[in-house]
């Protein structure tokens, strides 16, 4: 079915209810900006998990403090549920390898994989959080089902499964690794930016829908479902929001059963855009420099590009080996004294790739503590997130674009509150 032209739609917005109340907006609930109750809950969280081994405050600490937090934000501060989240996560990626599979996996099915789902232009938002772009009219049934057909005959590394999670999933899931392990970190060492002391660890998306008809939404349920619950029980908070362009003329039709594809705090972070309403709300959260002409921006980027160099770079980023970008698949930045260097990982061919890609200033912490970016310690002990923890009583700042945001058309129709959020795999992105 072909999609029909775009018209004029109100900018939906759902209020988010992942955050405390009386939270006013990034950089609250974040390391550094945490109010007395937040910091309460986040020591409990973090004993609990050490009185039930899942955690070692080290040093270096088993695992990092913005990593623990992203789980204690998705459960609205609950330790006991942020508990179950993270165990069940831990027990999750031991059974399917997700560091094996991650530092192994195939280059050319990793590639494969990124050509299909949320890519990283290469820039980041007004607040230094990398900005994705994800073309939802290259995902068609035909094509999700060769790839989930292919991925179910292998997992394309030399991880294991356990069987429960579809095979054809996995090396999604090598992309929500690189996300945590390589770009989040790398937006984390850069300080021109808003906050330049709050680590990175959420992604702004701009989700094109446009040439998208009404048999295709249907046809992508059951993979998004399953790709959508794994992905907010695994890697919760790492969604800050999604501005979704281009929605065709029955979209405000089938939005009430698409939605239900998502948890609500993921709902709650999704704002739909119309026509006159891109440009503007975009360049409210972008510069214009970093968001793609085809959304009304400087940036010449194409879907399926690799990530576009930043000149903001110059200076800071000191490239090595011949690169003069980052290239494709797995990546992970490791401690190098006053300076982090990028790894290239992966396989080619079957022989392992182990390549310095460049080397960045180490901005954060003041003091390196050699932890893993995401997860349980690999094999590889100097992978470092370089994290450490802080905290402030000025919990008063405010998101600078709230006002802006506040301006967009609200439907009011699709205001709800968010339920209570269950233990299940749907939980918060």
């Amino acid at each position: 079915m072909a999609a029909a032209e775009n018209v004029a739609v109100p900018a939906a917005r759902i209020m988010s209810n992942s955050s405390v109340p009386g939270e006013v907006g990034y950089p609250n609930g974040h390391l550094g900006y945490l109010t007395d109750h937040e910091k309460a809950a986040f020591q409990s969280f973090k004993a609990l998990l050490e009185e039930k081994g899942f955690y070692n405050p080290g040093p270096p600490a088993s695992h990092d403090d913005p990593l623990l937090l992203r789980y204690l934000r998705a459960r609205r501060w609950v330790p006991e549920d942020a508990f179950t989240q993270f165990s069940e996560t831990e027990r999750w990626r031991e059974a399917n390898d997700i560091d094996v599979l991650y530092h192994t996996i195939d280059l050319d099915a990793y590639e494969e994989s990124r050509r299909l789902y949320p890519q990283w232009t290469g820039r980041r938002d007004r607040r230094g959080i990398p900005l994705y772009v994800f073309e939802i009219q290259h995902l068609d049934n035909k094509t999700v089902s060769a790839y989930e057909k292919k991925g179910a005959q292998s997992t394309f590394s030399e991880a294991k499964t356990d069987g429960k999670t579809a095979p054809g999933l996995l090396r999604l899931f090598a992309l929500y690794e690189n996300l945590t392990r390589f770009q989040m970190p790398f937006c984390t060492q850069l300080t021109d930016r808003e906050f330049p002391d709050v680590p990175i660890t959420m992604s702004t998306n701009i989700v094109d829908i446009s040439n998208v008809g009404l048999k295709q939404f249907w046809n992508l349920k059951s993979h998004m479902q399953a790709a959508s619950q794994l992905a907010t029980a695994h890697y919760p908070e790492t969604l800050d929001r999604i501005f979704v362009i281009g929605a065709p003329v029955f979209f405000n039709t089938v939005w009430g059963w698409i939605k239900r594809w998502f948890d609500p705090i993921t709902v709650s972070k999704i704002f739909i855009l119309s026509p006159h309403e891109v440009k503007p709300t975009l360049e409210t959260f972008i510069d214009v420099r970093n968001i793609p002409k085809k959304y009304g921006g400087e940036l010449d980027y194409t879907w399926g590009d690799l990530g576009v160099t930043d000149p903001a770079w110059d200076g800071v980023v000191e490239w090595e080996n011949g690169y003069t970008g980052f290239p494709s698949g797995p990546m992970i930045w490791e401690d190098d004294g006053d300076r982090v260097v990028c790894i290239a990982l992966g396989a080619k061919d079957g022989k392992p790739r182990r390549e310095r890609v460049c080397t960045v200033p180490r901005a954060w912490p003041p003091t390196a503590t050699a932890v893993t970016t995401e997860g349980t310690q690999t094999d590889d002990a100097t992978e470092s997130a370089v994290y450490k923890t802080t905290s402030r009583d000025d919990a008063t700042q405010t998101d600078l674009t709230g006002e802006a945001m506040e301006k967009l058309t609200i439907n009011d129709e699709k205001t709800a509150a968010v339920p209570p959020i269950s233990t299940s795999a749907t939980t918060a992105a």
